[in-house]
């Protein structure tokens, strides 16, 4: 674990204090609930949403609007912001809380000025949200989650309690990497699976590399290594070159979530994707001797062939008259994964 230096205040960091909202909208009549929510919590985001095309309310009742993609994501919906909710609300209402979550976003973001990088992007909102309890991915993800997919902007939502609230500050590291990845690499609907692994794997390897390979997320540590080597990465070698967010999401968090979603499943277990980043790009640094600063910035097909690890998309196969080939290999050395990136290379 290494600590940066975080003294120094250089971009302008905001927090959107939610505690004092739901407290609002906990008192408020059910008819006013949603609006609140909507002009008082949403409304610092409302660039963020219209990225995803998510408008603050729909022109037509119930229609798709701000509500009903929070609601998707796992965010605890307004109308059910009640009494129940009042130990809740407190529990995020601990300024110590707002002060560790807002430096970690300093620190992660200072990281990147220190080593002379030009972040493009000044001004940072975050907020904490309240999660819905019943929701399969937050209780998959032990209760915590995160979005930072949109530069400037940093969600995270939770279910309070001592082991989420000890783990917020290291989520928002890895929303914050993303924040800043994406100023330098840009976002692509056709974005393909070898490159997604790469941007989870970066982001909670900076996080570990902030706070320290023991706050790892869930979405690493429910993986063991023999699954990993022997079960895992052949399926997500074979996916490497998959595109589209419905045909990434199983291979990314699992059958399960994809199967909740009606997206197409790949017979693999909860985050497979996440930890298979997150190897990938620990081996990469420590075989290439770059920090994880330098990583963040570089193209995932840099990375990936540095692996020799090679995508290549359907087009250019064809035009090559590429056919597949496939190879068995029985690894009965003790070094598994070891030996495996070395057959590998030589196979590449």
């Amino acid at each position: 674990m290494i600590k940066p230096k975080g003294g120094t205040r250089i971009m302008k960091i905001s927090a959107i204090r939610s505690d004092k909202v739901y407290s609002k909208i906990m008192n408020a009549p059910l008819d006013k609930k949603n609006d609140i929510y909507r002009y008082e919590l949403m409304k610092p985001f409302e660039k963020k949403w219209a990225c995803y095309s998510v408008p603050m309310k729909a022109l037509t009742p119930n229609g798709y609007d701000v509500i009903m993609a929070s609601e998707m994501l796992g965010h605890i919906a307004p109308t059910a912001v009640d009494q129940k909710q009042q130990n809740n609300i407190k529990l995020i209402s601990d300024n110590t809380l707002w002060e560790k979550c807002e430096l970690s976003i300093q620190q992660s973001l200072n990281c990147f000025v220190e080593h002379g990088v030009n972040l493009p992007i000044k001004e940072y909102a975050f907020t904490i949200l309240l999660a819905n309890a019943k929701n399969p991915y937050i209780i998959l993800n032990d209760g915590y989650c995160g979005d930072g997919g949109i530069p400037g902007y940093i969600f995270s939502w939770l279910l309070p309690n001592e082991y989420t609230l000890s783990h917020l500050h290291v989520a928002l590291a890895h929303e914050t990497n993303h924040n800043v990845r994406f100023q330098f690499i840009k976002w692509k609907n056709d974005i393909t699976l070898g490159e997604m692994i790469v941007n989870e794997g970066l982001a909670e390897n900076f996080a570990t590399f902030l706070y320290g390979e023991d706050k790892a997320g869930p979405w690493v540590t429910k993986t063991d290594i023999e699954t990993l080597n022997e079960y895992i990465k052949p399926i997500i070698r074979d996916g490497l070159n998959v595109q589209g967010l419905e045909n990434l999401n199983a291979y990314l968090y699992g059958d399960e979530m994809a199967a909740l979603q009606n997206y197409p499943q790949v017979g693999l277990p909860y985050c497979s994707g996440y930890a298979c980043g997150y190897h990938l790009i620990k081996h990469y640094l420590q075989k290439t001797g770059k920090n994880i600063v330098e990583a963040t910035l570089l193209p995932a097909k840099e990375i990936l062939e540095n692996e020799n690890i090679f995508v290549m998309d359907e087009s250019r196969a064809t035009h090559q008259d590429i056919r597949v080939i496939e190879i068995g290999i029985l690894n009965l050395m003790p070094l598994k994964e070891d030996t495996e990136l070395q057959l590998l290379r030589s196979l590449s």
